[in-house]
């Protein structure tokens, strides 16, 4: 039964629905969509991972039994590579599959069959739970010990020494630096960074990270960095307090 969509509580906010069952997948979506969420759906392991990887949801609705790669996998992998909550489902009430999926680093857990209400106030409180333990894209500044982005100076210093940056420059890693962890891809990069509008390829992308990871070389205790997702796009990794690890060669952008 379809809950009644009394307010827009998603507000656009993105779900992945990996369920490869289409009763239970069709249910979900129409609930979802009918509060305000994009919804993306995959009916595989496989097929759920990449759009994890490019389409960065801001929830995972993900099924334990899954073809091709099950569940469990899936969740560990992407526990790995971004913070995304994420909401596991299973037909089996076993409470060693919990606490394993819970171990490899779930949000929460519900067992089929559940009722519709209750699965959106789940998604809702995972979602608004993860708005506030991360840094806010639309946040004046961002401040990592003595590293300072201010989006409104349109500045950056490290210990007090301004980095000079192009204005490009300066939007790619005020965009990276907004969702620590997360895996940008690099369509999504280049529609968030250059705009819809720009018919350069993934190239732009590397060479203005190669940039980036050259002018961090003079700030070696930097507490972030700048990852390749190898095939995927950037993650920026920040570790408060500890030194930057080398940086990557550039051939590797």
């Amino acid at each position: 039964m379809a809950a009644e969509p009394e307010t827009m509580v998603g507000r656009g906010r993105r779900v992945l629905l990996v369920e490869d069952d289409l009763a239970v997948r069709m249910t979900l979506r129409y609930n979802l969509a009918a509060q305000g969420y994009v919804v993306s759906e995959a009916a595989s392991g496989t097929e759920g991972l990449s759009l994890a990887r490019t389409r960065m949801p801001d929830l995972v609705v993900l099924d334990l039994m899954l073809p091709e790669l099950p569940g469990l996998e899936v969740c560990r992998i992407l526990r790995e590579e971004t913070d995304v909550p994420i909401l596991m489902l299973t037909a089996r009430d076993s409470e060693a599959d919990k606490v394993r999926g819970l171990g490899l680093g779930a949000d929460d857990y519900m067992t089929k069959p559940f009722g519709v209400r209750e699965f959106l106030a789940r998604v809702e409180a995972l979602i608004r739970r993860a708005a506030r333990r991360r840094p806010a894209e639309a946040a004046d500044r961002i401040v990592l010990d003595d590293f300072v982005l201010d989006r409104t100076a349109h500045r950056v210093t490290a210990g007090g020494v301004e980095l000079r940056m192009s204005p490009r420059e300066f939007d790619l890693l005020s965009h990276l630096l907004g969702q620590p962890g997360r895996i940008h891809s690099r369509d999504a990069i280049l529609r968030a960074v250059w705009g819809a509008g720009f018919t350069g390829d993934h190239k732009t992308v590397a060479v203005h990270i190669r940039w980036l990871r050259e002018k961090f070389d003079a700030f070696p205790r930097l507490p972030f960095r700048i990852v390749t997702v190898f095939g995927v796009g950037y993650r920026v990794d920040v570790s408060t307090g500890a030194a930057r690890p080398p940086a990557e060669p550039a051939t590797q952008g």
